[in-house]
Protein backbone atom coordinates (compact mmCIF):
# COMPACT_ATOMS: atom_id res chain seq x y z
CA UNK A 1 0.00 0.00 0.00
CA UNK A 2 1.43 3.44 -0.94
CA UNK A 3 2.11 5.92 1.86
CA UNK A 4 -0.74 8.17 2.90
CA UNK A 5 -0.20 11.91 2.70
CA UNK A 6 -2.30 14.51 4.51
CA UNK A 7 -3.22 17.89 3.05
CA UNK A 8 -4.74 20.89 4.81
CA UNK A 9 -5.05 24.57 3.95
CA UNK A 10 -2.96 27.23 5.67
CA UNK A 11 -5.22 28.48 8.54
CA UNK A 12 -4.42 32.08 7.63
CA UNK A 13 -5.73 31.47 4.12
CA UNK A 14 -8.74 29.39 5.12
CA UNK A 15 -11.30 32.21 5.33
CA UNK A 16 -10.46 33.94 1.99
CA UNK A 17 -10.39 30.56 0.28
CA UNK A 18 -13.70 29.52 1.79
CA UNK A 19 -15.27 32.83 0.78
CA UNK A 20 -14.01 32.29 -2.76
CA UNK A 21 -15.47 28.79 -2.89
CA UNK A 22 -18.77 30.15 -1.53
CA UNK A 23 -18.88 32.74 -4.32
CA UNK A 24 -18.14 30.01 -6.86
CA UNK A 25 -21.01 27.86 -5.55
CA UNK A 26 -23.39 30.83 -5.78
CA UNK A 27 -22.31 31.68 -9.34
CA UNK A 28 -20.34 28.81 -10.91
CA UNK A 29 -17.92 29.90 -13.62
CA UNK A 30 -16.89 26.53 -14.96
CA UNK A 31 -15.04 25.85 -18.17
CA UNK A 32 -15.88 22.52 -19.81
CA UNK A 33 -14.00 20.72 -22.58
CA UNK A 34 -16.08 18.12 -24.46
CA UNK A 35 -14.49 15.64 -26.87
CA UNK A 36 -17.18 13.89 -28.90
CA UNK A 37 -16.13 11.01 -31.14
CA UNK A 38 -17.07 7.62 -32.58
CA UNK A 39 -16.56 4.40 -30.61
CA UNK A 40 -14.82 2.66 -33.50
CA UNK A 41 -12.45 3.74 -36.27
CA UNK A 42 -11.89 1.96 -39.55
CA UNK A 43 -8.25 1.30 -40.41
CA UNK A 44 -6.69 2.74 -43.58
CA UNK A 45 -4.65 0.46 -45.84
CA UNK A 46 -1.77 1.39 -48.12
CA UNK A 47 -1.96 4.95 -49.35
CA UNK A 48 -5.69 5.38 -48.67
CA UNK A 49 -6.91 7.64 -45.90
CA UNK A 50 -10.16 6.57 -44.30
CA UNK A 51 -10.92 9.69 -42.30
CA UNK A 52 -12.74 9.10 -39.04
CA UNK A 53 -16.48 9.36 -39.58
CA UNK A 54 -18.16 11.14 -37.95
CA UNK A 55 -15.20 13.48 -37.42
CA UNK A 56 -14.11 14.03 -33.79
CA UNK A 57 -15.42 17.34 -32.40
CA UNK A 58 -14.24 19.52 -29.52
CA UNK A 59 -16.69 21.83 -27.74
CA UNK A 60 -15.82 24.52 -25.20
CA UNK A 61 -18.87 25.17 -23.00
CA UNK A 62 -19.61 26.89 -19.71
CA UNK A 63 -19.63 30.55 -18.59
CA UNK A 64 -15.93 30.54 -17.67
CA UNK A 65 -14.79 30.87 -21.31
CA UNK A 66 -17.06 33.88 -21.87
CA UNK A 67 -16.06 35.56 -18.60
CA UNK A 68 -12.42 35.37 -19.66
CA UNK A 69 -13.23 37.43 -22.75
CA UNK A 70 -15.28 39.95 -20.81
CA UNK A 71 -12.39 40.46 -18.38
CA UNK A 72 -10.15 41.67 -21.20
CA UNK A 73 -10.28 45.49 -21.14
CA UNK A 74 -8.71 45.90 -24.56
CA UNK A 75 -11.10 44.63 -27.29
CA UNK A 76 -8.14 44.19 -29.65
CA UNK A 77 -6.36 41.88 -27.18
CA UNK A 78 -6.84 38.33 -28.45
CA UNK A 79 -4.74 36.63 -25.78
CA UNK A 80 -7.87 34.88 -24.49
CA UNK A 81 -8.49 33.21 -27.86
CA UNK A 82 -8.29 29.41 -27.51
CA UNK A 83 -6.13 27.46 -29.94
CA UNK A 84 -5.43 23.77 -30.11
CA UNK A 85 -4.28 20.61 -31.86
CA UNK A 86 -5.74 17.11 -31.98
CA UNK A 87 -4.05 13.83 -32.86
CA UNK A 88 -3.66 10.18 -31.89
CA UNK A 89 -1.93 9.18 -28.69
CA UNK A 90 1.22 7.05 -28.67
CA UNK A 91 4.53 7.36 -30.51
CA UNK A 92 3.60 4.60 -32.92
CA UNK A 93 1.32 7.03 -34.77
CA UNK A 94 3.94 9.75 -35.24
CA UNK A 95 3.59 9.52 -39.01
CA UNK A 96 0.03 10.80 -38.70
CA UNK A 97 0.10 14.55 -38.42
CA UNK A 98 -1.78 16.34 -35.72
CA UNK A 99 -4.55 18.58 -36.95
CA UNK A 100 -5.03 22.20 -35.94
CA UNK A 101 -8.34 23.03 -34.29
CA UNK A 102 -9.99 26.21 -35.57
CA UNK A 103 -12.60 27.19 -33.00
CA UNK A 104 -15.71 29.12 -33.96
CA UNK A 105 -18.49 30.44 -31.73
CA UNK A 106 -22.00 29.11 -32.30
CA UNK A 107 -25.39 30.70 -31.67
CA UNK A 108 -25.84 28.66 -28.46
CA UNK A 109 -22.61 30.20 -27.06
CA UNK A 110 -20.69 26.96 -27.51
CA UNK A 111 -17.26 27.19 -29.09
CA UNK A 112 -16.80 24.38 -31.60
CA UNK A 113 -14.12 22.78 -33.75
CA UNK A 114 -13.99 19.59 -35.74
CA UNK A 115 -11.14 17.41 -37.08
CA UNK A 116 -12.04 16.07 -40.51
CA UNK A 117 -8.64 14.72 -41.60
CA UNK A 118 -7.70 12.19 -38.89
CA UNK A 119 -7.10 8.53 -39.75
CA UNK A 120 -5.18 5.49 -38.50
CA UNK A 121 -2.81 3.64 -40.82
CA UNK A 122 -2.40 -0.13 -41.14
CA UNK A 123 1.20 0.30 -39.95
CA UNK A 124 -0.25 1.15 -36.52
CA UNK A 125 -0.89 -2.29 -35.03
CA UNK A 126 -2.89 -1.13 -32.00
CA UNK A 127 -6.40 -2.48 -31.41
CA UNK A 128 -7.38 0.59 -29.36
CA UNK A 129 -6.20 4.19 -29.15
CA UNK A 130 -7.24 7.57 -27.75
CA UNK A 131 -7.36 11.04 -29.25
CA UNK A 132 -5.24 13.72 -27.59
CA UNK A 133 -6.33 17.37 -27.53
CA UNK A 134 -3.80 20.07 -26.59
CA UNK A 135 -5.33 23.48 -25.79
CA UNK A 136 -3.62 26.80 -25.13
CA UNK A 137 -4.37 30.52 -25.29
CA UNK A 138 -3.08 32.52 -28.22
CA UNK A 139 -0.54 34.22 -25.93
CA UNK A 140 1.12 30.81 -25.49
CA UNK A 141 -0.25 29.99 -22.01
CA UNK A 142 -1.03 26.27 -21.91
CA UNK A 143 -4.53 25.25 -20.81
CA UNK A 144 -3.98 21.50 -20.70
CA UNK A 145 -3.99 18.12 -22.42
CA UNK A 146 -7.25 16.18 -22.70
CA UNK A 147 -7.87 12.60 -23.84
CA UNK A 148 -10.86 11.02 -25.54
CA UNK A 149 -12.44 7.76 -24.48
CA UNK A 150 -10.92 4.54 -25.84
CA UNK A 151 -11.57 3.94 -29.57
CA UNK A 152 -11.65 0.44 -31.03
CA UNK A 153 -9.88 -0.15 -34.37
CA UNK A 154 -11.69 -2.34 -36.93
CA UNK A 155 -10.59 -3.37 -40.40
CA UNK A 156 -14.04 -3.07 -41.96
CA UNK A 157 -17.71 -3.35 -40.96
CA UNK A 158 -18.62 -6.92 -40.05
CA UNK A 159 -20.62 -8.66 -42.76
CA UNK A 160 -21.17 -11.76 -40.63
CA UNK A 161 -24.37 -12.37 -38.73
CA UNK A 162 -23.77 -10.83 -35.32
CA UNK A 163 -24.05 -12.90 -32.16
CA UNK A 164 -24.64 -11.74 -28.60
CA UNK A 165 -21.80 -14.05 -27.54
CA UNK A 166 -19.48 -11.28 -28.71
CA UNK A 167 -21.08 -7.94 -27.94
CA UNK A 168 -18.05 -5.72 -28.68
CA UNK A 169 -19.62 -4.33 -31.83
CA UNK A 170 -23.30 -4.65 -30.87
CA UNK A 171 -25.32 -1.58 -29.93
CA UNK A 172 -27.16 -1.66 -26.58
CA UNK A 173 -30.37 0.20 -25.85
CA UNK A 174 -29.66 3.51 -24.16
CA UNK A 175 -26.33 4.04 -25.92
CA UNK A 176 -25.47 7.04 -28.08
CA UNK A 177 -25.13 6.80 -31.84
CA UNK A 178 -24.53 8.93 -34.90
CA UNK A 179 -26.23 8.41 -38.26
CA UNK A 180 -24.78 9.52 -41.57
CA UNK A 181 -25.73 9.18 -45.22
CA UNK A 182 -23.22 8.98 -48.06
CA UNK A 183 -24.60 9.24 -51.61
CA UNK A 184 -22.89 6.92 -54.09
CA UNK A 185 -20.28 6.16 -51.39
CA UNK A 186 -18.62 9.55 -51.97
CA UNK A 187 -16.96 11.09 -48.92
CA UNK A 188 -17.74 14.64 -50.07
CA UNK A 189 -21.47 13.86 -50.07
CA UNK A 190 -21.56 12.73 -46.42
CA UNK A 191 -24.40 14.22 -44.40
CA UNK A 192 -25.09 13.70 -40.72
CA UNK A 193 -28.44 13.52 -38.98
CA UNK A 194 -28.57 16.58 -36.74
CA UNK A 195 -30.97 19.04 -35.11
CA UNK A 196 -30.55 22.71 -35.97
CA UNK A 197 -32.87 25.71 -36.03
CA UNK A 198 -35.75 23.82 -34.45
CA UNK A 199 -35.80 20.98 -36.99
CA UNK A 200 -34.05 17.73 -37.84
CA UNK A 201 -31.56 18.28 -40.64
CA UNK A 202 -29.01 16.45 -42.75
CA UNK A 203 -25.92 18.55 -42.09
CA UNK A 204 -22.70 18.41 -44.09
CA UNK A 205 -20.89 20.43 -41.43
CA UNK A 206 -21.88 19.17 -38.00
CA UNK A 207 -23.21 15.95 -36.49
CA UNK A 208 -25.29 15.19 -33.42
CA UNK A 209 -25.33 12.25 -31.03
CA UNK A 210 -28.66 10.51 -30.50
CA UNK A 211 -29.65 8.26 -27.62
CA UNK A 212 -31.02 5.04 -29.16
CA UNK A 213 -33.68 3.28 -27.09
CA UNK A 214 -35.56 0.05 -27.65
CA UNK A 215 -39.26 0.80 -27.42
CA UNK A 216 -41.90 -1.75 -26.47
CA UNK A 217 -45.41 -1.32 -27.76
CA UNK A 218 -48.39 -1.19 -25.39
CA UNK A 219 -51.72 0.52 -26.04
CA UNK A 220 -50.31 3.08 -28.42
CA UNK A 221 -47.44 4.02 -26.13
CA UNK A 222 -43.75 3.16 -26.51
CA UNK A 223 -42.14 2.46 -23.12
CA UNK A 224 -38.34 2.22 -23.23
CA UNK A 225 -36.72 -1.21 -22.76
CA UNK A 226 -33.25 -2.61 -22.09
CA UNK A 227 -31.29 -5.04 -24.26
CA UNK A 228 -29.35 -4.97 -27.52
CA UNK A 229 -30.79 -3.43 -30.67
CA UNK A 230 -31.98 -6.02 -33.21
CA UNK A 231 -33.25 -5.46 -36.73
CA UNK A 232 -37.03 -5.33 -36.78
CA UNK A 233 -37.14 -3.61 -33.37
CA UNK A 234 -39.15 -0.47 -32.67
CA UNK A 235 -36.77 2.24 -31.47
CA UNK A 236 -36.69 5.88 -30.35
CA UNK A 237 -33.95 8.32 -31.42
CA UNK A 238 -33.54 11.28 -29.04
CA UNK A 239 -31.08 14.11 -29.68
CA UNK A 240 -28.74 14.31 -26.67
CA UNK A 241 -28.24 18.08 -26.98
CA UNK A 242 -31.88 19.15 -27.31
CA UNK A 243 -33.88 16.09 -26.09
CA UNK A 244 -35.94 16.33 -29.29
CA UNK A 245 -37.13 12.92 -30.50
CA UNK A 246 -38.00 11.49 -33.88
CA UNK A 247 -41.28 9.53 -34.17
CA UNK A 248 -41.10 5.80 -33.31
CA UNK A 249 -39.10 3.97 -35.97
CA UNK A 250 -38.48 0.35 -36.99
CA UNK A 251 -34.82 -0.32 -37.74
CA UNK A 252 -34.24 -2.45 -40.86
CA UNK A 253 -31.13 -4.00 -42.39
CA UNK A 254 -30.04 -2.71 -45.81
CA UNK A 255 -28.28 -4.72 -48.50
CA UNK A 256 -27.65 -3.23 -51.95
CA UNK A 257 -30.33 -0.54 -51.61
CA UNK A 258 -33.00 -2.97 -50.52
CA UNK A 259 -34.55 -3.40 -47.08
CA UNK A 260 -34.51 -6.92 -45.63
CA UNK A 261 -37.76 -7.33 -43.69
CA UNK A 262 -37.11 -10.83 -42.33
CA UNK A 263 -33.76 -10.14 -40.57
CA UNK A 264 -33.75 -9.94 -36.77
CA UNK A 265 -30.03 -10.23 -35.93
CA UNK A 266 -28.25 -7.70 -33.67
CA UNK A 267 -27.32 -4.34 -35.20
CA UNK A 268 -23.53 -3.85 -35.47
CA UNK A 269 -21.19 -0.85 -35.72
CA UNK A 270 -20.99 0.76 -39.19
CA UNK A 271 -23.87 -1.31 -40.53
CA UNK A 272 -26.06 0.22 -43.22
CA UNK A 273 -29.65 0.40 -42.07
CA UNK A 274 -32.97 2.08 -42.79
CA UNK A 275 -35.60 3.51 -40.45
CA UNK A 276 -39.24 2.81 -41.24
CA UNK A 277 -41.74 5.17 -39.62
CA UNK A 278 -43.80 3.03 -37.28
CA UNK A 279 -47.37 2.43 -38.42
CA UNK A 280 -46.82 3.70 -41.98
CA UNK A 281 -47.00 1.98 -45.34
CA UNK A 282 -43.33 1.57 -46.34
CA UNK A 283 -42.40 5.16 -45.38
CA UNK A 284 -38.70 5.57 -44.45
CA UNK A 285 -36.52 8.30 -42.95
CA UNK A 286 -34.70 9.97 -45.85
CA UNK A 287 -33.02 13.21 -46.83
CA UNK A 288 -33.30 15.75 -49.61
CA UNK A 289 -30.19 17.96 -49.63
CA UNK A 290 -30.28 19.26 -46.04
CA UNK A 291 -33.90 18.44 -45.30
CA UNK A 292 -34.99 15.27 -43.49
CA UNK A 293 -37.98 13.87 -45.38
CA UNK A 294 -39.95 10.65 -45.85
CA UNK A 295 -39.47 8.24 -48.72
CA UNK A 296 -41.89 5.49 -49.71
CA UNK A 297 -40.15 2.24 -50.59
CA UNK A 298 -41.31 0.04 -53.45
CA UNK A 299 -42.16 -3.67 -53.10
CA UNK A 300 -39.45 -5.92 -54.50
CA UNK A 301 -40.91 -7.80 -57.50
CA UNK A 302 -38.59 -10.79 -56.94
CA UNK A 303 -38.59 -11.20 -53.14
CA UNK A 304 -41.59 -10.62 -50.90
CA UNK A 305 -39.39 -9.94 -47.84
CA UNK A 306 -37.57 -7.05 -49.46
CA UNK A 307 -38.40 -3.44 -50.29
CA UNK A 308 -36.49 -1.16 -52.64
CA UNK A 309 -34.98 2.10 -51.36
CA UNK A 310 -33.07 5.02 -52.79
CA UNK A 311 -29.57 6.08 -51.68
CA UNK A 312 -30.92 8.89 -49.52
CA UNK A 313 -32.78 6.45 -47.25
CA UNK A 314 -29.74 4.32 -46.38
CA UNK A 315 -27.97 5.35 -43.17
CA UNK A 316 -24.76 4.16 -41.55
CA UNK A 317 -24.97 3.72 -37.78
CA UNK A 318 -22.05 4.07 -35.37
CA UNK A 319 -21.78 4.36 -31.58
CA UNK A 320 -20.39 7.57 -30.06
CA UNK A 321 -18.63 8.59 -26.85
CA UNK A 322 -18.10 11.86 -24.96
CA UNK A 323 -15.14 12.71 -22.75
CA UNK A 324 -15.95 15.64 -20.45
CA UNK A 325 -13.51 17.76 -18.43
CA UNK A 326 -14.72 20.59 -16.16
CA UNK A 327 -12.67 23.06 -14.13
CA UNK A 328 -12.83 26.64 -12.83
CA UNK A 329 -9.96 29.09 -12.40
CA UNK A 330 -12.13 31.83 -10.84
CA UNK A 331 -10.00 31.83 -7.65
CA UNK A 332 -6.58 31.82 -9.22
CA UNK A 333 -6.48 32.21 -13.00
CA UNK A 334 -4.72 29.56 -15.06
CA UNK A 335 -1.04 29.60 -14.14
CA UNK A 336 -0.18 25.93 -14.75
CA UNK A 337 -1.92 23.41 -17.01
CA UNK A 338 -5.26 22.27 -15.56
CA UNK A 339 -4.60 18.68 -16.64
CA UNK A 340 -4.80 15.98 -15.60
CA UNK A 341 -8.41 16.82 -14.71
CA UNK A 342 -9.50 14.53 -11.85
CA UNK A 343 -12.77 12.67 -12.18
CA UNK A 344 -14.84 11.22 -9.32
CA UNK A 345 -16.52 7.93 -10.28
CA UNK A 346 -17.75 6.48 -6.96
CA UNK A 347 -18.03 7.16 -3.23
CA UNK A 348 -17.85 4.77 -0.31
CA UNK A 349 -18.65 5.71 3.28
CA UNK A 350 -16.89 4.04 6.22
CA UNK A 351 -17.09 4.48 9.95
CA UNK A 352 -19.52 6.46 12.09
CA UNK A 353 -19.87 7.96 15.52
CA UNK A 354 -17.65 10.98 15.97
CA UNK A 355 -15.60 10.28 12.81
CA UNK A 356 -16.90 9.14 9.43
CA UNK A 357 -14.54 8.58 6.51
CA UNK A 358 -15.42 8.96 2.85
CA UNK A 359 -13.43 7.10 0.20
CA UNK A 360 -13.44 9.02 -3.08
CA UNK A 361 -12.78 6.77 -6.06
CA UNK A 362 -11.90 8.13 -9.47
CA UNK A 363 -9.23 8.79 -12.07
CA UNK A 364 -6.25 11.17 -12.24
CA UNK A 365 -6.29 11.82 -8.47
CA UNK A 366 -3.11 13.18 -6.89
CA UNK A 367 -1.64 14.45 -3.61
CA UNK A 368 -2.26 18.13 -4.43
CA UNK A 369 -6.03 17.70 -4.25
CA UNK A 370 -8.35 18.31 -1.31
CA UNK A 371 -11.99 17.26 -1.02
CA UNK A 372 -14.49 19.99 -0.20
CA UNK A 373 -18.04 19.47 1.05
CA UNK A 374 -19.65 22.60 -0.32
CA UNK A 375 -17.62 25.48 1.14
CA UNK A 376 -16.05 23.31 3.88
CA UNK A 377 -12.65 21.73 3.36
CA UNK A 378 -12.26 18.14 4.51
CA UNK A 379 -9.07 16.67 5.91
CA UNK A 380 -7.83 14.73 2.89
CA UNK A 381 -5.49 11.78 2.48
CA UNK A 382 -3.97 10.72 -0.84
CA UNK A 383 -3.83 6.98 -1.33
CA UNK A 384 -3.38 6.33 -5.06
CA UNK A 385 -4.22 7.87 -8.46
CA UNK A 386 -7.61 6.18 -8.09
CA UNK A 387 -8.35 6.84 -4.39
CA UNK A 388 -8.59 9.74 -1.95
CA UNK A 389 -9.87 9.34 1.61
CA UNK A 390 -11.26 12.24 3.64
CA UNK A 391 -12.83 12.91 7.04
CA UNK A 392 -16.49 13.88 6.70
CA UNK A 393 -16.91 17.38 8.21
CA UNK A 394 -19.19 17.71 11.21
CA UNK A 395 -22.74 18.84 10.49
CA UNK A 396 -22.12 21.91 12.65
CA UNK A 397 -19.84 23.30 9.90
CA UNK A 398 -22.89 23.92 7.72
CA UNK A 399 -25.49 25.23 10.17
CA UNK A 400 -25.35 26.96 13.54
CA UNK A 401 -28.77 25.50 14.25
CA UNK A 402 -27.74 21.93 13.51
CA UNK A 403 -28.99 20.85 16.97
CA UNK A 404 -32.61 21.44 15.93
CA UNK A 405 -32.50 20.42 12.25
CA UNK A 406 -35.29 18.09 11.15
CA UNK A 407 -34.50 18.05 7.43
CA UNK A 408 -31.57 16.74 5.34
CA UNK A 409 -28.71 19.00 4.25
CA UNK A 410 -27.18 18.29 0.81
CA UNK A 411 -23.83 19.75 -0.22
CA UNK A 412 -21.93 19.36 -3.51
CA UNK A 413 -18.57 17.58 -3.54
CA UNK A 414 -15.65 19.48 -5.08
CA UNK A 415 -11.95 18.85 -5.58
CA UNK A 416 -9.57 21.80 -5.10
CA UNK A 417 -5.98 21.81 -6.30
CA UNK A 418 -3.43 23.43 -4.00
CA UNK A 419 -3.20 26.49 -6.31
CA UNK A 420 -6.96 27.16 -5.99
CA UNK A 421 -8.15 25.48 -9.19
CA UNK A 422 -11.66 24.02 -8.70
CA UNK A 423 -12.85 20.74 -10.19
CA UNK A 424 -16.61 20.22 -9.79
CA UNK A 425 -18.25 16.79 -9.79
CA UNK A 426 -21.67 15.22 -10.32
CA UNK A 427 -21.69 13.94 -6.73
CA UNK A 428 -23.19 15.40 -3.58
CA UNK A 429 -23.29 14.40 0.08
CA UNK A 430 -26.39 14.50 2.28
CA UNK A 431 -26.54 14.70 6.06
CA UNK A 432 -29.83 13.13 7.18
CA UNK A 433 -31.22 13.21 10.74
CA UNK A 434 -32.59 10.01 12.20
CA UNK A 435 -36.22 9.31 11.31
CA UNK A 436 -37.17 9.50 14.98
CA UNK A 437 -36.32 13.18 14.89
CA UNK A 438 -38.25 13.84 11.70
CA UNK A 439 -41.56 12.67 13.17
CA UNK A 440 -42.87 11.89 16.60
CA UNK A 441 -42.08 13.67 19.86
CA UNK A 442 -40.81 17.27 19.90
CA UNK A 443 -37.06 17.44 20.44
CA UNK A 444 -37.16 20.62 22.56
CA UNK A 445 -36.80 19.53 26.19
CA UNK A 446 -39.30 20.47 28.84
CA UNK A 447 -36.61 20.33 31.46
CA UNK A 448 -33.77 22.68 30.48
CA UNK A 449 -31.22 21.09 32.81
CA UNK A 450 -31.26 17.97 30.58
CA UNK A 451 -30.45 19.99 27.46
CA UNK A 452 -26.75 19.04 27.36
CA UNK A 453 -27.58 15.34 27.39
CA UNK A 454 -30.17 15.86 24.67
CA UNK A 455 -27.75 17.82 22.45
CA UNK A 456 -25.13 15.12 22.76
CA UNK A 457 -27.74 12.54 21.73
CA UNK A 458 -28.81 14.55 18.68
CA UNK A 459 -25.19 15.07 17.65
CA UNK A 460 -24.53 11.34 17.81
CA UNK A 461 -27.64 10.63 15.76
CA UNK A 462 -26.40 13.02 13.07
CA UNK A 463 -22.94 11.50 12.90
CA UNK A 464 -23.67 7.82 13.42
CA UNK A 465 -23.58 6.39 9.89
CA UNK A 466 -26.78 8.26 9.00
CA UNK A 467 -25.29 9.77 5.87
CA UNK A 468 -26.67 9.24 2.38
CA UNK A 469 -24.84 9.52 -0.91
CA UNK A 470 -26.46 10.76 -4.09
CA UNK A 471 -25.16 10.87 -7.65
CA UNK A 472 -26.78 13.72 -9.51
CA UNK A 473 -26.96 13.42 -13.27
Amino acid sequence: MPPWSWGRSNPEQADPLRNGVRRYLQLPSDRTVLIVHAKVAQKSYGSEKRFFCPPPCVYLTGPGWKLKKEDMKDPTDFSSKVCGYIGLDGTSSSHVETQKLNFEEQLDSKVFSCAKALYISDSDKRKHFRLVVNLFFSNGLEIGTFHSKLIKVISKPSQKKQSLKNTDLCIPSGSKVSLFNRLRSQTVSTRYLSFEGGAFTASARQWAAFTLHLAGESQGEFPLREGYIHYGSTIRLICTATSMALPPLIIRKVAKQSVMLDVNEPVSQLHKCAFQLHGTDRMYLSLSTEKVVQFQASPCPKEVNRELLNDSSCWTIIGTETAEYTFSDCLTGIQDPVSPVPLITALELAGGGDVAMLEVQGEYLHANLKVWFGDVEAETMYRSPKTLVCVVPDISAFSRDWRWLRYPITVPLLLLRNDGLIYSSTFSFTYTPEQSFLTGQPILPKVMQDSDTLLDTIHQEFTKTNFHLFMQS
